[in-house]
Order: structure tokens, then sequence, then C-alpha cells
């Protein structure tokens, strides 16, 4: 580092005063302007540390050269890894992975055998993730002034949480920082005042933590310079909440009372505090907003001081845009951060940007990263070219990877081309494959920037779930059990994850037939919602507990659609470019046209009528 701003190891974390924003902009600059040489340090330093535990001295031989290491290291998924994580669940030491202790595991949102995968972390993880969400503001300060003028109202909840056999507790990422001393114990920042208190956010009855998030908000609402969640989907369910609640939310401020149904001793004593004494002109207010006709712009109306809306809407969260863009009133919509269980990635140096055109810069001080070059094609050799969910080949991206593909550092990765995301963090992950396909879309300093394109193999989302076509083709198996027993097949298949309300659903469209002719047989609703339950209970553990415990997605629907429905998308997917000969149906669809032509044929509808078994695992 230069400029009086050096790294210090461990942990390569530089001091500074998150209220000084003139130094947080500095820090980055440093950072993004030495990147060969950071990477060069942290490679260095997760080596040093790390070249004696059980996994690397196997591959290392006691060497501590970064030119052996990616030689010997083995790229790998959360499969090879498995074992030793389960290790430590289940008592083993850290050291088989880390020198460093171990003090908790991450649940990701992606699985491994219907189960959550679970990333290692550190005490000093803690640190590195604090330091990341404090240069997230100077960052805003630059595009947005006056910030330390009032308050954020972010809605911001734990998850449920279990404790391994070791004793060590499994829990999502953000659930673990919430409840770390890093974030209750931190220093005052007058950038980053919360209108919810602690307590609310911590609250682990979730309608409780929102009611209480929301009536903070709405008291202090003159306060309010910006409003977000960590993801789109959970913003847009707090609206949701709000136009179910309003008015017992109006009633509350109004006689400056809380509902006795909020029996959560901390968040009664916190929300009592704020709302302090009976405000009927306040309620007024609300009331007469909230009973509008139309909710269009309504979080302008309610919070008329907001600056912006800070949710991530890249990814599959960019299917949320238009929502948003309808209850915001024009508010720039700002994702921040690209982060994950497995680390914390980059950030958005322009988050004035609109939602298509976000990238974000690595910080090269998070990890040592890794690219290997994905290339994008269709089956006739043409460039693929992105598109809404109907490709010029099947309806569907194709990715094609040489195993033995060299990997490209983070200094050498090339404008335009596509990469996924490779790692070795400071917690005991070593060469591991993210899953991310990234593009580079240009550079700030030396550092590059990226799009976020897509989770490999991912084909529905709604909010954490991740389910992919080989998730899906084992539920729609067991459900297919269930109608051919009645002499019924099913011919064809897709899917699309439906967003047009709050919260979003998967849709499955079913062409079937009579065994024996080629005639559609009368359907029995039980018999169909019970094929939709079980596509349900045979889906992954946190599409489960989204359903659940999170009520974060609706029930799952199954479409049925007269014959030769398929035929018809394959003859738009053919006008589209893709070849006949090679045409395979896709099992996911984005495309808004072949949508149309799937819903336009359908001659039924069945919903799921229970939420699928969860308990955390």
């Amino acid at each position: 580092m230069t400029r009086g701003n050096p790294c210090q190891l461990p942990g390569m974390l530089p001091n500074y005063d998150p209220n000084d924003s003139e130094a947080g902009m500095k820090i980055l600059e440093d950072l993004t302007e030495n990147v060969e040489q950071i990477q060069q340090r942290v490679l260095e330093e997760i080596i040093t540390r790390n070249a004696r535990t059980d996994y690397l001295k196997g591959f290392l031989d006691g060497q501590f050269d970064k030119q052996v290491f990616k030689k010997t290291v083995p790229v790998v998924n959360y499969e090879d890894i498995k074992p030793y994580i389960e290790r430590i669940a289940n008592g083993d030491s850290s050291n088989i992975i880390s020198a460093e202790p171990i003090i908790e595991l991450l649940t990701s949102s992606g699985t491994s055998g219907g189960q959550p995968k679970m990333m290692p972390s550190t005490a000093e993880d803690l640190h590195r993730k604090t330091f990341f969400y404090n240069l997230l503001v100077p960052v805003m300060n630059k595009y947005v002034d006056g910030l330390d003028e009032g308050k954020a109202m972010y809605l911001l909840f734990v998850k449920p949480e279990t404790k391994t056999p070791s004793g060590l507790m499994a829990r999502p990422v953000l659930t673990s920082y919430y409840k770390s001393n890093n974030f209750k114990n931190r220093p005052f920042n007058r950038f980053n005042v919360y209108t919810s208190p602690d307590e609310t956010i911590l609250c682990s009855d979730s309608k409780q933590s929102m009611y209480c998030q929301l009536l903070c908000g709405l008291v202090q609402r003159q306060e309010v310079l910006r409003v977000g969640a960590v993801f789109a989907s959970a913003f847009l369910r707090a609206i949701k909440f709000l136009e179910h609640n309003w008015k017992e939310l109006c009633s509350n401020i109004r006689t400056g009372h809380v509902s006795d149904w909020i029996t959560d001793p901390g968040c009664r004593k916190v929300v009592s505090l704020v709302l302090n004494k009976p405000k009927p002109e306040l309620a007024d207010l609300i009331e007469h907003e909230c009973n509008s006709k139309s909710w269009e712009g309504i979080i302008k109306k309610l919070w008329p001081r907001t600056k912006y809306i800070e949710v991530i809407v890249t990814g599959s969260m960019a299917q949320y845009v238009s929502t948003l863009e309808y209850y915001s009133g024009g508010l720039p919509l700002v994702s921040t951060m690209y982060a994950s269980s497995e680390c914390y990635f980059g950030i958005n140096f322009k988050p004035l940007s609109k939602p298509w055109d976000v990238s974000y810069t690595l910080i090269p001080n998070m990890a040592y990263f890794e690219f290997l070059p994905v290339k994008k094609k269709n089956e006739d050799g043409a460039q693929y070219v992105q598109c809404n969910g109907v490709c010029k080949e099947n309806c569907m991206e194709k990715e094609t990877e040489k195993e033995d593909v060299e990997t490209v550092e983070l200094v050498d990765v090339k404008l335009g081309q596509y990469y996924e995301l490779v790692v070795t963090t400071f917690t005991g992950l070593y060469r591991y494959r993210v899953g991310d396909i990234l593009m580079v879309t240009g550079f700030h300093n030396k550092a590059p920037q990226f799009r976020f394109v897509h989770r490999r193999n991912v084909v529905l989302s709604i909010d954490t779930d991740k389910t992919s076509e080989e998730d899906l083709l084992k539920a729609v198996t067991k459900a297919k059990v269930i109608v051919e027993s009645l002499g019924i097949l099913l011919i064809e298949y897709t899917s699309y994850a439906d967003t047009s309300s709050i919260p979003g659903h998967y849709v499955l469209f079913w062409e079937i037939t009579s065994k024996g002719n080629n005639h559609l047989p009368v359907l029995d609703h039980k018999i169909m919602e019970q094929c939709c339950s079980t596509v349900e209970e045979s889906l992954d553990s946190v599409y489960r507990r989204c359903r659940r415990k999170d009520n974060s997605i609706g029930p799952l629907e199954i479409r049925v659609v007269q014959h030769g429905t398929f035929d018809a998308l394959m003859d738009f997917c053919v006008s589209q470019g893709s070849s006949v000969n090679q045409y395979k149906t896709p099992r996911c669809i984005k495309s808004g046209e072949a949508i149309n032509i799937l819903d336009s044929r359908v001659v039924a509808r069945f919903f799921s009528q229970k939420a699928p078994f969860w308990e955390p695992v």
C-alpha cells in the first residue's frame, strides 16, 4: 500500500474512522491502485498461516510458494471440501483446514444433498466484514449529499440457526453478523443511523420483527433519508406487509400503544420508547396516504425525504425491478455490494447506475481471487448473446469449459470476457469455485469491475432459494409417479418464477395425456394439488424454509396446458434462431413472449395447499 495507509498484517485491514469519508475513499483508491501487490500479499499471508493444516500440507509438502500452490492445490467444488467441513461440524479440530479457530459455520443459500452448504468462519472474518461495510459509506457519500442528516430505514432480519454436534452454530451469514459484537457494539457512525432498534432486528419472530421495524420507520418518517433491505424480494415483502397491516400500525401511532400481540419483551420495550406518546396527526397523515386507491409511489409519499432505495437488484433479484419502480416514486435503486457466505467480494463504485448497468469492483484484500474462463456459445458455434430466457439455441444459454483450463488472476482478466469466480479465503477455502458467472465490464484504477451474470446451474429463484435443473427434474419425477398411477402421462414440462405478485412463486407448465389415447384426461383437484405439494416437499431445504418459515415464497402452482402447446413453444424458439434438429425443451422460461405462449393455452391451474415440511438441520 502507499501514501501512509500500509496494509497491516495479519488480515491486511487498514484502520480508519468510518465517519471520515475522505479517509475511506483514500483507502479504496489505494486498494484499487495496488491490486497486483495486494493480491500477492494476500495469498502469501493465507499460505503462510495455513500451510500446516491437514488440507494444505498434503499438497504443499511444506513449501510456501505461490506457483507451487497454484500447481498442486486443485480447484474444487463444495463436494470436494464437504467431508472436511462435516468433520469440523462433528467436533474435529479447525486445524484440518484453518490455522485460525473456526467459530461458526455459515449456511449458504446453495445446497448439497438438499441441505444448505456450510462455510467456515473465524473471528477475524467478522472484522473483515465490518471493514467492508464501512467502505460502502464513503462511496455513497461521494454521490449523495447529507446522509448524516437523517436515518436509514433498513429492514434487517435474522434467520433460524442450529447447533452442530461440535457446538458450533450453523446460521446464515447475515444472521451471524447481526448477532456478532461487531454489529451490536458497533461504534457510532453518523452516516449509518438506523430507525430500527437492534432488538427489533434480532427478534427471532419474523412477523413481530417486521411489524416493529415498520412501526419505528413510520414514526420517524421525517428523519428517513434512505430505505431498503438486503434483497429486493425482502423489501417488497415489507411493502406487502404494510399493505395488509397499515390500519393497525396507524392505530398504534394514534394511541401511542403497541399492539398486544407483540410479545417479544425487547421489542415491546424499545418500540414503546420510539412511540413515546400518542401521535394522532401523524396517524391521520399515514392513513390518508395508505388509503389511496393506488400505491404507486407510496415510498416517496410515506418517507418524503428518501433519497434512494438500497436493495440488491442484480442476478435473480433483477426480476423485481419493475415492481420496485412502481412503488418507489422515481427513487434510484441502489445495489451497493456483492457478497456471499464464502466471502465478501466487491463494491459498486457507481451506486446510482441503473440496475442493468451495475458492476462491482472486487476489493483485493478480501481474498485471493482467480477466474475460470467461461466460453459462452450455442451449439452451432455462434457466440452467445444475452437474452431474456430464449436464446439462439434451446432457449437456454450454454456454458462450455474444460476442467483443465488454467485460472486467470485478478489483474489478468480481459474486458468483455466471462469468468467463473474462484476464491482462496482467510477462513479455510482454497481455490473454491463459488459458482458465480461474471463478465468484465471495466476497471477502476487497476481493479477489474464485473457484472454479475448468473449463478451456475440455477434455473429458478424467488428469494434466497436456488433451484437447479437437476433439482427440478427430481421433484417433477416424484410428482409424475402420482398421476401415472392413474393412467395419466406427463408428456412435457417447463417452469418459470412468477413474481407478478408478492411473494412470488414457482409455476410449472405441464402437458399431460391419458394412456392409450391422445385426450386431455379429467383432472382431480386433490390429486393435482398433491402433485404440487410433492414437488415442494422434494425441493431443497432452502426452498422449504423460504416457503414455511420465512413466507418469502408462495404456494407452487401447476398450470396444465392444452395439447400442442410445447410444439408452439418450439416453433417460437426456432423463430428466434434455434436449430430444429438440436432443440430440447427448456426447463425454465424467462422470455415474456414464451410465457405468454404457454399461458394462452392453460386449461387448468392447481396450487399446493400446504407448506412443505422444514426444520433447521
